[in-house]
């Protein structure tokens, strides 16, 4: 069973394939994820790592957890499941144009 682990204040310059090198210390690693801001490209700061056993997910928090990488401590634990997020964007859309309460508008002037 592979268990998830969110690895957390990452450097910056740090390449998938560099993470997967370290994490593999621990045991065989099945994924590694490095979240990238969508615009930009560059990484987040923060990714995920899937370990292919639950024994070397534990030996990857026990070892990487508060271990230093380019001067910044790493954390390490388990990643909690994704939560849902509502789709849509909420707000008021582009073609809305009736007011509001900052909105101008017939406010009974007349």
């Amino acid at each position: 069973m592979t268990r998830k682990l969110y690895v957390g204040n990452l450097p910056y310059s740090i390449h998938e394939d560099q993470l997967r090198e370290l994490f593999a210390q621990a045991g065989e690693v099945e994924t590694v994820n490095i979240i990238t801001d969508r615009d930009t490209g560059r990484s987040k700061g923060f990714g995920f790592v899937e370990m292919a056993t639950e024994d070397g997910a534990k030996e990857a928090i026990n070892r990487f957890n508060g271990h230093s990488v380019d001067n910044r401590s790493l954390t390490v634990n388990e990643a909690r499941p994704r939560e849902e997020r509502p789709s849509g964007g909420g707000g008021r859309r582009f073609d809305d144009r009736r007011g509001g309460p900052r909105g101008g508008g017939d406010r009974g002037r007349y």
